[in-house]
């Protein structure tokens, strides 16, 4: 109702002239059976449903009304009717019946481009894949008007039957899909590009059609002599590697070099994931040091795909060794997480070679690649094995880099130090960490009271008491009070 009413006042012209169109239930009582069965009214076509539309709920009247001659006139105002009307209850779920109605009221009524491209976008959007075939067999009918002067086809043809390939083809509707390239191979005036069979092929190995992609391949290459492109090799590969393992996919491989395609970042990661996931660890790292060879480089989904693989088979000491030596040639790629490779050190009892990882990260000056996740695993680990030492080392080297633990990890963390009877170092840490934007709690200024307290070390107590007032963390004098006692409790049993 909210729609209807904007486009009251904006179409106020339209609603009046055309009140017909807008209200088709309002019909006039001397209206005679004659009228409505005209050849100017169309009737309802049941090929064509209103599905997915936020308006689909509201049947449209059977039969349609006619289209006023003002509007069929020519495709420039009904492209305008369609656009003002995209969100009238009434108008949007029959933008396909409109443009039909136009056509039916006038043989010399060719829709042009613009008209069939919006179309075309708003069924395959609405997935209406019945009316995307009746708007298809219009174009092809009824030619667009900027070819009248031209011997070539419009060139806004690839684009529109690609979205209604793109349609059929998510759809699972690949009889459609082909029906629909088949006709555009006819009416194009030069051969399509892979991108086309591609949708297609695609289409196919989500259905886990691997069978019949293979085919598809065969019929393009040979039958249409369709160059295939980087993209039709991945998803054969892809599709090889998931059904007849990766030897077929490198099979694949091969072909896509003899036909002088080069090889992406996708193909060897494909390759790479096939060979880990047949536990073939020395084949994937082989693809691994060929991408850097060939310049490709290694991206993160590379890397993740390479260590994941190396951990997930049992060996984090290698994959540790891998990632030292890349991240030595500065050839790991910003935004790589070593979390994963950290936790698998750390599940092995490996924890010494989790530290010496960090700190190689560190070294190189490579945060990027630690988060905080993997700094905290590390450092839970370190306080398990009882390494405080370490645990104030590493945490002062992260903290340094801008990698500050969370509120709980440090917490955590003090705790430990000030039950070892170490609230100096924790203390330190706390200030060294508020400098890159640490927040501490009230837990954490009362683990460091009660510490220094147990430790008789009441000045630096009575200071981070101070502080802890100062930021409102003491409720009421009682609390002060009670935390205050704690620093002199131990000097009076002193």
């Amino acid at each position: 109702m909210a729609a209807s009413r904007r486009l009251a006042r904006k179409l106020p012209s339209i609603i009046s002239k055309h009140q017909r169109l807008i209200s088709p239930e309002i019909e006039t009582l001397d209206e005679t059976p004659e009228i409505s069965t005209s050849p100017a009214s169309i009737p309802l076509d049941p090929s064509l449903p209103l599905l997915p539309l936020a308006v689909s709920h509201l049947s449209p009247p059977s039969p349609l009304p006619s289209l006023p001659s003002a509007h069929a006139s020519s495709p420039e105002a009904l492209l305008r009717l369609l656009r003002r009307a995209r969100h009238h209850p009434r108008l949007a779920p029959l933008d396909l019946h409109l443009l039909l109605a136009a056509a039916d009221a006038s043989s010399a009524f060719r829709p042009d481009h613009r008209l069939t491209s919006l179309l075309a976008a708003r069924l395959a959007a609405s997935r209406r894949l019945p009316s995307l075939q009746r708007l298809l067999q219009l174009v092809l009918s009824r030619p667009c008007p900027c070819v009248d002067d031209s011997i070539f086809a419009c060139p806004d043809l690839l684009p529109t039957f690609r979205k209604a390939i793109l349609a059929f083809a998510t759809s699972g509707d690949i009889p459609a899909a082909s029906e629909a390239l088949a006709s555009l191979r006819r009416a194009a005036d030069s051969p399509l590009p892979a991108e086309f069979y591609n949708i297609i092929l695609h289409a196919l190995v989500r259905l886990h059609r691997h069978d019949d992609a293979i085919r598809f391949y065969g019929e393009m290459t040979s039958v249409h002599r369709v160059a295939p492109d980087a993209y039709t090799f991945n998803i054969l590969i892809n599709s090889s590697c998931r059904v007849e393992g990766v030897d077929a996919a490198m099979r694949w491989f091969e072909e896509m070099r003899r036909r002088s395609c080069a090889p992406t970042g996708v193909s060897f990661n494909t390759l790479m994931r096939g060979f880990f996931r047949e536990a073939r660890y020395k084949e994937g790292l082989k693809v691994a040091h060929e991408m850097l060879q060939l310049g490709a480089g290694l991206s993160v989904a590379s890397m993740e795909i390479l260590i994941g693989g190396l951990c997930r088979g049992g060996d984090a000491l290698k994959a540790a060794e891998v990632f030292a030596e890349f991240l030595v040639d500065a050839v790991v790629p910003e935004g790589f997480d070593c979390l994963d490779l950290v936790e698998s050190l750390c599940h092995v009892g490996r924890v010494d070679k989790a530290v010496e990882v960090v700190g190689l990260v560190l070294e190189r000056n490579r945060a990027s690649c630690l988060s905080v996740p993997a700094g905290v695993t590390v450092l839970d680990c370190l306080m398990k094995a009882g390494k405080l030492d370490d645990v104030c080392r590493l945490m002062g080297r992260m903290v340094g880099e801008g990698i500050v633990p969370d509120t709980i990890s440090c917490n955590c963390i003090f705790e430990a130090l000030c039950e070892a009877g170490r609230t100096s170092d924790a203390n330190k840490l706390r200030i060294l960490a508020k400098e890159k934007g640490f927040q501490a709690d009230r837990v954490t200024y009362s683990m460091l009271v009660q510490g220094f307290g147990r430790q008789g070390r009441v000045k630096e107590g009575e200071t981070v008491l101070d502080e802890m007032l100062d930021l409102g963390f003491i409720p009421n004098i009682v609390a002060y009070n009670r935390l205050l006692d704690g620093l002199h409790v131990r000097r009076s049993l002193e």
